[in-house]
């Protein structure tokens, strides 16, 4: 996400890197090949103007703390107007009622019905009870594809293939969410063209029969600024609260969601940025702005792990590690958890300085199949005794049923055992400081 935008302006930032001074000259130099970075990112021209305009405005004339260099003096101006672009900050849903009623609504192949489901998702960890609602009548496959990412979630869904009236399934799963003790229904409609008159009239009439409490346009960033245009269309016939921002994990490049807001009047509220039901992100103006600059997201890294990682586990963990206890089924279950977390390649993007330190990585769907793989083709004695793992025989055993090489086995071997040696050494209160220790100097730097 951003990763092409946020090279080209770390290049631009060096134009002034080793002056120990602002000057218009090297301002403008720079200013210019960050001029330039956003447009090849997709923004509008006129925003790249002014934005510029205003971050030269504040840098020309402002003394350097003796702190800061220059560079980073610019960094800061824009960053803030970076976040000033985009929103300031970040707007909540509105789920005050019971039950509150979500309505999902946007173009056909924006990402609508997986989004729904990802809310859903998203919602009941935050100890809602969310229910699912397929209110799209035109799409053959519309309601199996929701039936299959309910089951993902865990979240109920309420649908019928016989009633053909979208107001009945409306009446109908308040009904149904009423006795299931439901409080948010999110409703997936129908994807829609914005030239098509009958389909607007609907979700219209959908709008205004259900009286949603929060209405979310879902749109397609790999569109660019045509998003933006859509998103004018849509605010015409529908007076919607906020805007999800999918597929920023594509090969889009992401000028659409700096300027989305300031455009239309309108707060993005999500991001979705993969194709895991888990792959949802509330969007942080500040946040986004850290990572389109290079300097992380750790706010986000944490809230991610806190989700997956509860503290009495990891205490039993660290007990087990001192205890050399620690073995590969304890392994797979946390590498199951990481992979919650995201891929490798987000989870990098927001710890900072961390992308320059890998260089460009290959982001495979799954990063960790390759160590997965090892593991499971142990026998569950193995997995739950590493040292017996010396044995030739058992390794060769291990990599004719893994397809991996003898190599690379004892590579992962040695690394298995490298890691406990150094891990044995912490206990749980000195990791978790050493953690915050590693981030605080990463942020330094």
């Amino acid at each position: 996400m951003f990763k092409r935008l946020q090279k080209k302006i770390d290049e631009s930032l060096h134009i002034i890197k080793g002056n120990n001074k602002l000057t218009e000259i090297n301002i403008a130099n720079s200013l210019k090949e960050i001029g330039r970075a956003f447009i090849d990112a997709d923004v509008n021209y006129k925003i790249v103007k002014n934005f510029i305009q205003r971050v030269k405005e504040k840098a020309i004339g402002q003394q350097v703390i003796t702190s800061l260099n220059p560079r980073q003096l610019i960094v800061k101006i824009v960053y803030d107007e970076l976040v000033l672009l985009m929103g300031s900050k970040s707007k909540e849903i509105n789920i005050s009622k019971n039950p509150s009623i979500i309505l999902i609504c946007g173009l056909q192949g924006s990402g609508k019905t997986t989004f729904s489901a990802k809310l859903a998702l998203f919602l009941k960890k935050k100890n809602y009870y969310p229910l699912l609602v397929a209110a799209d009548i035109h799409r053959p496959a519309a309601i199996d594809q929701l039936e299959v990412l309910a089951q993902k979630a865990s979240v109920p869904i309420f649908f019928s293939k016989e009633i053909s009236n979208v107001k009945d399934i409306l009446d109908q799963s308040i009904l149904y969410a009423a006795k299931k003790n439901r409080n948010v229904v999110i409703i997936d409609t129908a994807g829609r063209l914005a030239i098509d008159k009958y389909m607007m009239n609907e979700i219209k009439n959908i709008y205004e029969y259900s009286k949603p409490d929060e209405t979310l346009f879902v749109v397609d960033s790999m569109i660019g600024q045509d998003a933006i245009n859509i998103a004018k269309i849509f605010s015409k016939i529908l007076n919607f609260d906020g805007v999800v921002m999918t597929k920023l994990d594509g090969d889009s490049r992401g000028g659409v969601a700096i300027t989305m807001s300031s455009l239309i009047g309108k707060p993005i509220k999500f991001i979705s940025n993969g194709e895991r039901i888990e792959d949802i992100e509330v969007f942080h103006p500040d946040r986004i702005a850290n990572r389109i600059l290079g300097m992380g997201d750790v706010v986000s890294l944490v809230e991610k792990v806190q989700e997956q990682f509860d503290e009495k586990r990891t205490k039993n963990i660290y007990n087990k590690i001192s205890k050399n206890r620690f073995n590969f089924e304890d392994l797979l279950e946390q590498l199951k958890k990481v992979k919650k977390i995201g891929s490798i390649k987000n989870i990098i993007s927001m710890i900072p300085g961390t992308e320059k330190f890998f260089g460009i990585l290959n982001d495979k769907e799954d990063s960790f199949q390759e160590i997965e793989t090892i593991i499971l083709s142990m026998t569950p004695y193995e997995r739950r005794n590493p040292k017996i793992l010396s044995d030739i025989n058992r390794k060769k055993r291990i990599s004719k049923g893994s397809g991996i090489s003898l190599n690379e086995i004892d590579i992962f071997l040695k690394k298995f055992y490298n890691m406990n040696k150094i891990m044995k050494k912490i206990n749980a209160n000195s990791g978790r400081e050493m953690i915050k220790d590693f981030l605080s100097k990463m942020m330094q730097n």
